[in-house]
């Protein structure tokens, strides 16, 4: 992304930087800058260093009041302004890659903030409500003051909740809300986690079970301060904010769609644009991509549904699968079972297209009982590489009728391997990578490769039959559709159900998916457009390194290279490729190896 900052707001920045004994190099000018930069990320965001398993006020939840969101940009742009007495030219390869994507991560936080993107701190599946309803699962739990920071964090959960009302009412006043209609039915989120008893909540499983060490008077003491602090904190938290929803927000938000129609709509879609797919594309040109793609997959879909031939036309073909007992699964076992297995199949594959696989090994369990009902069809959600914990593959058993077996194998791919759990997990291996980036995600760049995987699973042989073959293409569809949809629904005035009878019209998914990701798109400008756009660079990307090496092309090896550097701008990884197919085209001696390619200076 190029960064958009005004040139005087620059000047006064670096006029005001107090005048200090600088660093002997600008290398390490720029480990201090990251250093300073992500101490001070986990001190403003104490769950982000418990995530991190850092060093962090673990008794703290910290604030999204608007003044500290306010003062965390002004800290940000100055130290862009320290980033830009730097001279990128002066820096070695990977100091130019780090300078770039710290550049672009920091510029994106400051946009967002100055267009006061955290008062919609919520999506229709997900948001601040069940992030903090998912810390029993990664807090450490291991001393008597673990627990005591864990009983404060949820004292505090309150004042919190208050916060974000305040922000959320702040966009109400000025229309800038989630849609009215894609928030029916948020209540089933939230009335779960509003227990009579603390022990029916999922907040108390840490007093279930004490480690080693803990005395038996500590333990009575917790459990009696534990259940306490559930009650008024969490619960009374939670009720706080469904008579919120309820009450004042659901009643009082837009019932436009899109977010052409927000304030200063048209520049913050643009925003999003950027942010999610790292790319100057205009919504027009990425609209029409969208067509192109959903003609092309078409196409492909058409001449399986001849092969088999199937007497009927295409919506026809969609309602069998749809319908037939013999593409679902009966139990929610059954699914989650088949799932793992499907994993564990492509596992053995990956020797065959990897020569680099990572130490941390993953788990497949069933998406939250509270959120499935909203929720995507599966989800991979990481863990520190250090963790005791593994990476979690999420599969939704919710409404079984609507998770078809034929997509199973595509979903599995993405969420777990190749997809995001070897990408994901190779990527904390980076230790030498300062924090900001090797904690990163870019979406083009992960939700592309989770896309390629699937792709992937053609030559590894996990579509067996002409139903699991039509479920990644219908996969892929789906993502194409995302690039139509999307901008069809934030630029062109599009209506939900436009955009759920193209969505519905163009693939197999069951409709009940149709709709939870409709309403996704709706609550999450831009985010849908990474997929497509990130696994057409990949296989750009891939396509040329075929031709340019011939026989020389090596597939691990160049599977290796894209994950090689981690989470990178599309714009970077183009680098990164042209740097590997230079190497690989010079002249070596005989067991020798060609040095890297020095990095592009940066378009600033």
């Amino acid at each position: 992304m190029r960064l958009h900052l005004r040139s005087l707001v620059i000047t006064l920045l670096l006029l005001a930087t107090p005048l200090v004994a600088q660093p002997s190099s600008d290398h390490q000018r720029l480990q201090d800058l990251f250093d300073r930069e992500w101490q001070f990320r986990l001190a403003e965001f104490p769950m982000l260093a418990s995530y991190t398993e850092a060093p962090g006020a673990y008794d703290k939840l910290g604030s999204v009041a608007e003044p500290d969101q306010l003062r965390r940009a002004e800290f940000w742009r100055g130290i862009l302004a320290e980033l830009a007495q730097i001279d990128i030219a002066s820096l070695e390869r990977e100091d130019q890659i780090n300078y770039r994507l710290f550049q672009r991560q920091l510029g994106l936080m400051i946009e967002n903030i100055e267009f006061h993107d955290y008062q919609i701190p919520i999506l229709v599946d997900e948001g601040f409500h069940t992030e903090f309803a998912r810390m029993p699962e990664y807090v450490r739990m291991r001393n008597v003051s673990d627990y005591e920071n864990y009983i404060s964090r949820m004292r505090a959960w309150p004042a919190l909740v208050k916060q974000q009302i305040t922000n959320m009412r702040a966009g109400l006043e000025r229309g800038f809300s989630q849609p009215q209609v894609i928030l029916q039915g948020f209540d089933k989120m939230l009335l779960p986690l509003l227990v009579q008893d603390p022990r029916d909540s999922g907040f108390w499983a840490p007093f279930d079970s004490f480690p080693a060490g803990i005395s038996q008077a500590d333990q009575e003491r917790l459990k009696v301060q534990g259940a306490d602090a559930i009650m008024t904190g969490v619960v009374a938290g939670y009720t706080e904010f469904l008579r919120f929803m309820q009450e004042e927000y659901i009643p009082g938000t837009r019932t436009s769609l899109g977010a052409y129609d927000m304030p200063d709509g048209e520049a913050y879609y643009a925003l999003k644009i950027r942010q999610y797919t790292t790319l100057d594309l205009s919504a027009e040109e990425i609209h029409q991509i969208g067509l192109s793609e959903v003609a092309r997959i078409r196409a492909e879909m058409d001449e399986i549904i001849r092969q088999l031939d199937f007497q009927g036309s295409f919506a026809e073909f969609l309602a069998f699968l749809r319908s037939d007992p013999q593409f679902y699964a009966s139990t929610p076992e059954e699914l989650l079972k088949d799932a793992a297995w499907i994993a564990k199949s492509m596992d053995g594959k990956l020797p065959s297209l990897f020569k680099i696989l990572p130490r941390q090994p993953y788990t497949v369990n069933p998406v939250p009982d509270n959120i499935a009902p909203k929720y995507t069809a599966g989800r991979y959600v990481g863990a520190p590489i250090d963790s005791t914990r593994p990476g979690q593959y999420w599969v939704n058993t919710y409404d079984l009728k609507s998770r078809p077996l034929y997509a199973l194998p595509a979903l599995t791919l993405h969420e777990a391997v190749p997809g995001h759990h070897l990408q994901g997990a190779l990527a904390e291996e980076h230790s030498e990578q300062p924090n900001f980036r090797r904690l990163d995600y870019i979406s083009a760049y992960g939700e592309g490769w989770g896309l390629y995987s699937e792709f992937l699973g053609i030559e590894a042989g996990m579509y067996p039959d002409p139903y699991s073959n039509f479920g990644r293409l219908t996969y892929e569809m789906w993502r194409a559709c995302r690039l139509v949809v999307d901008t069809g629904l934030h630029t062109k005035g599009w209506t939900r159900q436009q955009a759920l009878d193209y969505l519905g019209q163009n693939t197999a998914l069951s409709l009940h998916e149709v709709t939870t990701e409709i309403d996704r798109y709706i609550s999450w400008p831009g985010q849908a457009l990474a997929y497509k756009l990130g696994e057409l660079k990949i296989k750009a990307l891939r396509k040329q390194a075929e031709e340019q090496l011939g026989a020389e092309f090596d597939l691990r090896e160049f599977h290796d290279e894209i994950l090689r550097s981690g989470s990178v701008s599309l714009d970077i990884l183009d680098t990164l490729i042209q740097e590997y197919i230079q190497r690989e085209l010079s002249p070596k001696p005989d067991g020798a190896s060609s040095p890297p390619v020095a990095a592009n200076s940066a378009h600033q």
